[in-house]
């Protein structure tokens, strides 16, 4: 860990040194490992037959956030967004283990259980979306229980909440959908456009802008479609909490050193 860094008490995550002179909120960038089958992909719009490969080795994929400086990364199990169990929590534990990086990790979280189970594991954060929807009472125990460590995925598809590895979609209003979570503590939601994850088709500023001024008591982490700096340099004069990167780090359309200079500070 950097020697002028602090600890987010809210989220477990390293906060960004902050020079005395900027006033704007500074984000959280977050490094995205998604692991299929024991290896680190992504996939387009959420399809599953659209998968590309870029590591078999998650732990070396991992090391080298570390060495770049990063102290936490995002990891989702599609295996178990897809089949509702921890196929990829070795992988997890590994990474906990051999690096010491924070993780906050969603995919296969259906139960309070679950929830528990990887906090036994050793993760900071879990994010859970099918469980948000599908089994509501647990994920507000949850919420609790573990309050700001347990961060909601909320998964827009046309407007609506997606869920079951995106494959379904919920018929109720988004206020509706948000409005008792917040009532029971729920402070941090990673939103995800569905319609952009992993096109590289750019962030949907607009989107995220509309939800903090609607929620303005929520801290929002974007994902979905960071495209470049570009986006980065967008979404930070929004002061939106945090950020995921994933294929633009992976198609090289973005270097570890400038997501570090959106993490840290800011032009």
């Amino acid at each position: 860990m950097r020697e002028n860094a602090d600890i987010d008490q809210k989220n477990g995550f390293e906060k960004p040194s902050v020079n005395a002179n900027i006033t704007n909120a500074i984000m959280i960038v977050i490094p995205a490992v998604d692991l299929l089958d024991g290896q680190v992909v992504r996939l387009q719009k959420g399809d599953y037959e659209q998968v590309t490969v870029y590591n078999e080795d998650p732990l070396q994929e991992a090391r080298k956030f570390k060495d770049a400086g990063f102290n936490h990364i995002h990891i989702v199990d599609l295996n178990g967004a897809r089949e509702g169990t921890f196929v990829n929590l070795a992988h997890i534990n590994e990474i906990i283990n051999e690096l010491g990086l924070s993780v906050q990790t969603g995919g296969g979280i259906r139960s309070y259980d679950d929830a528990a189970t990887l906090f036994d594991h050793g993760v900071s954060n879990i994010i859970c979306s099918s469980m948000a929807v599908k089994n509501r009472e647990d994920w507000l125990s949850v919420l609790d229980t573990y309050g700001e460590q347990a961060i909601l995925g909320m998964d827009l598809k046309e407007g609506k909440v997606a869920y079951g590895g995106w494959l379904k979609t919920l018929d109720q209003s988004l206020d509706n959908f948000l409005r008792p979570m917040i009532e029971r503590g729920l402070s941090t939601v990673l939103c995800t456009d569905i319609s952009r994850d992993g096109t590289l088709e750019g962030a949907n500023t607009g989107l995220y802008r509309s939800l903090q001024q609607q929620y303005p008591g929520l801290q929002f982490i974007a994902s979905g479609g960071v495209s470049g700096l570009g986006d980065l340099k967008t979404l930070s004069e929004e002061q939106l909490y945090g950020v995921v990167v994933g294929r633009a780090y992976y198609e090289q359309k973005i270097t570890l050193e400038q997501m570090l200079r959106y993490h840290r500070d800011r032009d």
